[in-house]
């Protein structure tokens, strides 16, 4: 039976609620022309956490899994900017896991604050690597998605 964590207003997270914790260097070349990270190294950075947590849980490329992970749906809700000079932390909690999907949280932090400078989501659906159906997801990275609900 699937169970979903319950979801919390973005500006009620506190970074506490994100089991799996990862620091990012912000480099120069992350910024944009407006001074503050890229919205598309956001996306990188949230998609490599991912990965790397995959990666981490089936001891293995999440390319060599059994089955893919597809992401399906993503989205960032941003509530303050994220400058050159902040220190970054990035927070990963799931939402929910299903028969063949699991739904990630992903929370920006700077420096020490306590409360996410951006919020994202996203979604990945596993499929069989020939048919691209859906299928179940890998036993370990299953494991590894419970254990940070």
């Amino acid at each position: 039976m699937t169970q979903e964590t319950q979801e919390v207003a973005p500006r009620d997270l506190r970074i506490d609620l994100f089991p799996h914790q990862r620091d990012y260097a912000i480099r120069w070349a992350d910024i944009d022309r407006y001074g503050h990270l890229n919205n598309a190294v956001q996306y990188l950075m949230m998609d490599t956490l991912i990965n790397d947590f995959v990666a981490d849980a089936a001891g293995m490329p999440p390319h060599h899994l059994p089955a893919v992970g597809l992401v399906v749906e993503t989205g960032c809700l941003y509530l303050q900017e994220i400058l050159p000079t902040h220190q970054l932390r990035l927070g990963l909690r799931c939402l929910k896991v299903g028969s063949s999907s699991i739904r990630y949280q992903v929370g920006f932090f700077v420096d020490t604050s306590e409360s996410p400078a951006a919020v994202s989501k996203f979604s990945v659906v596993y499929a069989d690597l020939e048919t691209r159906r859906p299928s179940s997801i890998p036993d370990a990275v299953r494991a590894a998605a419970e254990a940070i609900r």
